[in-house]
């Protein structure tokens, strides 16, 4: 493949994925000069998270029992019963009844590993104001920011960014000779990304055929010298972009060829029951076995993501016949499966006390179903973790029916509380790693998930030592508003004020300011209404938030 075959396949964007026939290239660059002075976790424990992709119906994935009754009148047509050969299966009768609850009796998988303690359940995960549309919900989900912020960075991408400083130039090396973070599939995320930096963590179906397109790449030398242009910064960014991933193709591969799956252990394949043809095959298992040969092979990857699509059940989520056959079974019986055979090859090989995976999803569905046999977008759901190194358990209680937000669950725990948890107290990660991926405020909520925790609590680090921009009030505003933000020191300070195509409207600051509190007045006169959002820059901060005018 000559090099502009190849620049024509990744397409040019500095700060954006890149997608190489296929293969998406997200980066994960580290710049903060806070974590270039701490060390990296010298944990080999590893997180795999699992995209429930469309919007996850979490009431028929994990079923309340003490009010079971409600659950059914509010669903009839779609709900899952109590009794009969496809009843819901209970997961622990020892619990107090607000915390009893089963799953769908086609996640026979799931229920073995929460009876053997490689399971828990996170009841009803979201943030305030959550978002129902698909694309801003994933987004907020992979910034790991609040409903109303715009980050052009994703939150493993800044975590791995703190975690390994110096990053990409001082990496692949001996202590890190693998990419930070893998993701499996042919789509792009924004989790990996981090602002103005190259790529380094890879995205691939395979890394057989990984390995062959970029090796083919090599027929060419790349240039050695760029014009002092825009051009020649996008030709800089290109090939420093595929020296790179050289360097990890060669070593995907030598994991690759090393590892192996155990031959005790089956990964599915096709679900066995009723359901429409597209979803009868297993589209997530050959992800986590690709992830358990990495890993059997050596790897030192950090962070994994495969996902599996097909959740945003509106219409057909069940068998007409029969509530507990259909789609969303099928789904269910490929991630339950597909979870158990993956830990229990990494147990037969004797390394899954290193392994936490994990799922997610956008949003739940709405309590009340539909007359299509389905449920439409809703709020909070819950998430599933599994390993060896959990204690167990179902963490919140049932749902309240009667006080329900607009006919959606409420959430009881915001989704950074597990993250903060699984990268605090799972990875090892230090406060003050944690602060910088922007999870400071969730340090003191974390969950009691894991059982031998690894949390590194820095006394010398104060969340008062870092940047922060507040909300501004009143939002929704009308002629004006207040901003507010507070400078930990002296910094150079831009302020300003977006339309949702990203055009500079207005600004507000734009100068060197002191360490403190400032809070400024702003008239928004001159704005129409609409949605707006508004943006600083003041060191290491660069974060925005939006602005509704009325």
């Amino acid at each position: 493949m000559d090099r502009r075959k190849f620049i024509k396949k990744m397409g040019v964007a500095s700060a954006a994925p890149l997608l190489l026939n296929g293969f998406s290239i997200n980066a994960l660059a580290a710049n903060s000069p806070l974590m270039k002075m701490l060390a990296a976790s010298d944990s080999d424990r590893v997180l795999v998270f699992i995209q429930l992709h469309g919007g996850n119906d979490g009431l028929n994935t994990v079923i309340p029992i003490s009010n079971h009754t409600e659950y059914v009148l509010a669903r009839a047509n779609v709900a899952i019963p109590k009794e009969g050969d496809r009843m819901y299966l209970e997961l622990d009768e020892n619990l107090l009844d607000q915390y009893k609850v089963g799953v769908h009796p086609d996640m026979k998988g799931v229920h073995e590993l929460y009876q053997q303690q490689r399971a828990a359940v996170v009841r009803d995960v979201g943030y305030d104001n959550m978002n129902m549309s698909h694309f801003r919900s994933r987004d907020i989900w992979f910034m790991g920011g609040d409903y109303n912020e715009r980050i052009p960075s994703g939150w493993m991408g800044r975590f791995l960014g703190q975690e390994y400083p110096g990053y990409p130039d001082a990496y692949p090396s001996d202590e890190m000779p693998d990419p930070l973070g893998l993701e499996l599939g042919n789509s792009v995320s924004l989790a990996f990304q981090r602002e103005n930096s190259i790529p380094a963590g890879i995205s691939l179906l395979n890394p057989d055929a990984f390995y062959n397109l970029i090796d083919s790449v090599n027929n060419n030398p790349p240039p050695t010298s760029f014009p002092e242009n825009h051009y020649g910064d996008e030709m800089r960014y290109l090939t420093d972009f595929e020296l790179k991933t050289n360097q990890y193709a060669e070593r995907l591969k030598e994991v690759y060829d090393a590892g192996s799956n155990s031959p005790n252990i089956t990964y599915p394949t096709e679900y066995p029951n009723p359901a429409p043809i597209p979803y009868i095959k297993n589209h997530l298992s050959e992800q986590l076995k690709i992830i358990a040969r990495l890993l059997s092979g050596g790897s030192k990857t950090r962070i994994f993501l495969c996902r599996i699509g097909g959740f945003d059940t509106h219409a057909d989520q069940v068998e007409g016949f029969e509530n507990t056959y259909g789609r969303h079974a099928a789904l269910l019986y490929h991630l339950s499966e597909s979870v158990k055979a993956f830990h229990n090859d990494l147990q037969d090989q004797e390394i899954e006390d290193n392994v936490l995976s994990m799922t997610f999803s956008e949003f739940g569905r709405r309590v009340y179903s539909n007359e299509s046999y389905g449920t439409d977008h809703g709020k909070a759901g819950p998430i599933l973790l599994f390993g060896s190194g959990l204690k167990g358990g179902v963490y919140g209680e049932n749902p309240d029916f009667s006080n329900l937000d607009n006919g959606n669950l409420r959430h009881q725990f915001d989704y950074r509380q597990v993250y903060t948890t699984v990268l605090s107290d799972w990875l090892g990660s230090p406060d003050s790693s944690i602060i910088e991926t922007g999870f400071g405020d969730y340090l003191n909520q974390k969950l009691d998930l894991i059982a031998n925790p690894l949390a590194i609590h820095d006394e010398k680090v104060d969340i008062n030592s870092f940047h922060k921009l507040n909300d501004c009030y009143p939002n929704p505003a009308k002629n004006h508003t207040t901003f507010s933000y507070y400078l930990a020191n002296d910094e150079d300070v831009t302020l300003r004020i977006y339309s949702s195509s990203g055009r500079m409207l207005k600004e507000i600051v734009n100068q060197r300011q002191f360490e403190g509190n400032y809070e400024l007045n702003v008239d928004l006169s001159e704005l129409k209404p609409g949605n707006y959002f508004y943006r600083i820059n003041a060191g290491n901060l660069r974060k925005a938030k939006g602005l509704l005018v009325q």
